[in-house]
């Protein structure tokens, strides 16, 4: 599975997590080039705490691309997401 933005490859994986038609990838898969810290946070009942990824690419920005959260605390019955990059 690949993810991109803008034409550039920002995490790739075979190794994913499918949840409610969402694939998580690996933290380790993200490409740290096009990668940085957003302060935005959000939260899920039952996914737990989700800290966002800014990306910059070709000179693009976007404070925080829609959907993705690379960060997620999830609540101790919903591990598979602990760790990986996604969509919610």
């Amino acid at each position: 599975m690949k993810a991109t933005w803008n034409g550039v490859t920002i995490a790739e994986s075979d190794d994913t997590v499918l949840v409610e038609g969402n694939h998580y990838f690996p933290m380790s898969s993200l490409n740290r080039d096009f990668v940085t810290f957003s302060n935005h946070k959000t939260t899920c009942p039952w996914k737990g705490t989700a800290n966002y990824y800014s990306l910059l690419v070709n000179g693009d920005s976007t404070p925080t691309p829609p959907g993705t959260t690379p960060i997620r605390s999830p609540k101790p019955k919903r591990s598979a997401t602990a760790s990986r990059s996604g969509r919610t």
